[in-house]
């Protein structure tokens, strides 16, 4: 078993999809075609430039029977000729954090930090919450960009994904957390308020048992079974006009590694879990142990490979090695209203 230091989480390759089309009409191989090119994304044409020509049609006549087609060979590059259309991975690499973000759902396909005692540390100078603000990623093409106005009295939460409180290492660290490619919708009260926030903080105590702890946050969107029993995918879209997806649940896949024993170091104990949660409110008392799901699940719903088999058939489960329980506790919401109600103290 390799040591925590060099543990090796395999994250998540998206292969391009291609699409390929295949000229319309019969014609002959001698004839060539001329069409005119594209409009830019501007609506206007370049003036001067030379049509584009097609130097033999894609489908003819066959000679064995009429009226028979005949596909002709063709490259990549010929298909292609005008771009490559995606799907697109944009890889967002940040001070505490790395994501994967979905341009047709306009949130991350996925998040994944590193905590440490270290990370977590209470260390000066550390990130102040109040001083970050929600933004727009402007890398994101504005086509496929999720957008502040979008969240705006939509009765959801701007959720992180990597929470604010993960990334107190620096203000510029956790300002990055309110960029909106680390945000999904979450319904607020008992969930993004709550049990949810609790099960973040309940990550961040796995540090005290592990030397490392791997966080994956994945947005999901699961089949529920209607009563034709037939089963389904349904989910809001938000904005006017509608633009980003509300995930129906959300996964967190947690691996912690340490030291075997204190005569082995370089030799690491690991121990790995997943649980899916739906975005809905979700009651105080609820174990946590009841979203238990196996890895492989996460997987194959969210299309990705988090784990290579190795690692997950020799690691433990996690609440096997740790507890797994999550305490809300609803007078810290009260605290921090009367926080913000309280007057400034008189110097």
């Amino acid at each position: 078993m390799p040591s925590s230091a060099i543990v090796h989480v395999a994250v998540f390759s998206v292969g391009a999809a291609l699409g390929a089309g295949i000229a319309s009409g019969i014609a002959s191989r001698k004839q060539a075609k001329t069409i005119a090119a594209p409009n830019t994304s501007s609506g206007s044409q370049t003036s001067g430039s030379a049509p584009l020509q097609f130097q033999g049609p894609l489908v003819q006549a066959s000679k064995a029977g009429q009226g028979a087609l005949q596909l002709i060979p063709t490259t990549p590059s010929d298909v292609l000729r005008y771009g490559n259309p995606g799907p697109i991975s944009d890889l967002i690499t940040r001070k505490a954090y790395v994501a994967g973000y979905d341009r047709r759902l306009r949130h991350p396909a996925w998040t994944a930090e590193h905590l440490t005692l270290a990370s977590l540390a209470k260390s000066a100078p550390r990130g102040d919450r109040s001083q970050s603000e929600f933004k727009e990623d402007s890398n994101i093409p504005v086509p496929f960009r999720a957008r502040l106005q979008d969240y705006f009295r939509s009765g959801y939460d701007r959720g992180h994904m990597v929470p604010a409180a993960d990334a107190k290492i620096s203000q510029e660290a956790m300002n990055e957390t309110f960029i909106l490619t680390n945000i999904a919708p979450q319904v607020g009260v008992g969930f993004n308020r709550h049990y949810w926030a609790y099960t973040e903080e309940w990550c961040r105590r796995l540090t005290s048992t592990f030397q490392d702890v791997f966080v994956f946050t994945i947005p999901l969107y699961l089949p529920k079974q209607d009563p034709d029993g037939k089963y389904r995918v349904t989910y809001e879209v938000i904005g006017n006009p509608p633009n980003v997806s509300v995930p129906t649940h959300f996964a967190k896949v947690v691996l912690g590694s340490r030291p075997s024993s204190p005569s082995t170091p370089q030799l690491a104990e690991v121990s790995l879990g997943a649980f899916v949660l739906p975005n809905a409110e979700i009651p105080d008392e609820t174990p946590l142990t009841k979203f238990i799901v196996p890895v492989e699940a996460v997987e194959r719903a969210a299309g990705l490979a988090l784990f290579s088999d190795e690692i997950k058939k020799s690691s433990k489960h996690i609440c096997q090695t740790a507890q797994c329980d999550v305490t809300v506790r609803r007078f810290d919401d009260a605290q921090r209203q009367t926080r913000k109600t309280l007057p400034a103290p008189n110097n």
